[in-house]
C-alpha cells in the first residue's frame, strides 16, 4: 500500500486546487473576464507554489541554515520563492488574457474597440498595429479552452498603451454576453474532489500530520 505523507500531499495539492476552483468560477461566469498577463502568471505561480515547497524547496533545503534558523529558513525561502516569482512578472512582455470567450467574438470586439483609441491602426494577418499607442501584438485563439490572449510582438511596447487598452476592453467587455464555458464545470469539480480528499487526509491522520509538520518546520518534539 502506498504510504502518503498527509501533510506534504496537502501542501502540495492545496493551492493547485484553489486555482482550478478560481479558474472553473472564472470559466462558468456568463461574461468574458479579462486579466493582464502579470496577474495572471502570479496566480499560476501560486498555484504551484505547493509542488515548489515539496519539491526543490524541500530537497535543496540548507540543513545547517535550518538548524539554526528553525522555521524561519521557510520564511526566508518564500521570499525567495516570490522575489523570483516577481522577477519573472517584471521580465514578460505584455499581455491580456481573456478568459470565457468564443474566438468567434474577438475579432469584431476588436474591430469595433481599436478605431476608437487609435485611427492609424492596421492589421496585418493577427497582428495588430496600434502606433498611437506605440502597441503592436498578435492575437492568439484557443477555441478548445475557449479563451484568448493578446501578446506583445516584438520588444518596443508602450505600457502606457497597454493600460489604456485593458482599460478600454475592460468596458468593452462588460457589454459583452458570453455563455458558460462547459469546461469550467470539470474544473471546479477537480478542485472540489482534491479539497475533499486534501480534508479527509488532514482529519484521517492528525498525529502524522503534527509529527511530519514538527520535522518539516525543524521543531524539537513536544516533550510528554
Amino acid at each position: 500500500m502506498l504510504d502518503i505523507d498527509p501533510l506534504h500531499f496537502c501542501v502540495a495539492f492545496g493551492p493547485m486546487a484553489a486555482y482550478l476552483l478560481l479558474l472553473g468560477g472564472v470559466n462558468l461566469s456568463s461574461r468574458p473576464f479579462l486579466t493582464d498577463g502579470a496577474r495572471d502568471t502570479a496566480a499560476l505561480g501560486i498555484g504551484v507554489l505547493g509542488f515548489a515547497i515539496v519539491g526543490p524547496m524541500e530537497l535543496f533545503l540548507p540543513e545547517p541554515t535550518a538548524f539554526h534558523l528553525g522555521a524561519l529558513v521557510w520564511v526566508l525561502l518564500l521570499v525567495l520563492y516570490s522575489l523570483g516569482l516577481t522577477l519573472c512578472v517584471l521580465l514578460m512582455r505584455p499581455r491580456l488574457v481573456i478568459y470565457n470567450i468564443h474566438p468567434d467574438q474577438v475579432r469584431p470586439l476588436l474591430a469595433e474597440l481599436v478605431p476608437q483609441l487609435d485611427r492609424e491602426a492596421r492589421w496585418a494577418g493577427q497582428c495588430l498595429i496600434m502606433p498611437s499607442l506605440g502597441i503592436q501584438l498578435h492575437v492568439e485563439l484557443f477555441g478548445a479552452m475557449r479563451n484568448a490572449q493578446l501578446v506583445a510582438a516584438g520588444p518596443q511596447q508602450s505600457y502606457e498603451g497597454w493600460r489604456k487598452l485593458e482599460l478600454e476592453m475592460s468596458r468593452a467587455l462588460k457589454r459583452t454576453r458570453s455563455v458558460r464555458n462547459p469546461y469550467g464545470v470539470s474544473l471546479v469539480v477537480v478542485s472540489v474532489a482534491m479539497m475533499l480528499a486534501l480534508g479527509a487526509l488532514m482529519v484521517g491522520d492528525p498525529e502524522t500530520v503534527v509529527h511530519s509538520l514538527r520535522e518539516t518546520l525543524r521543531m524539537a518534539p513536544a516533550v510528554k
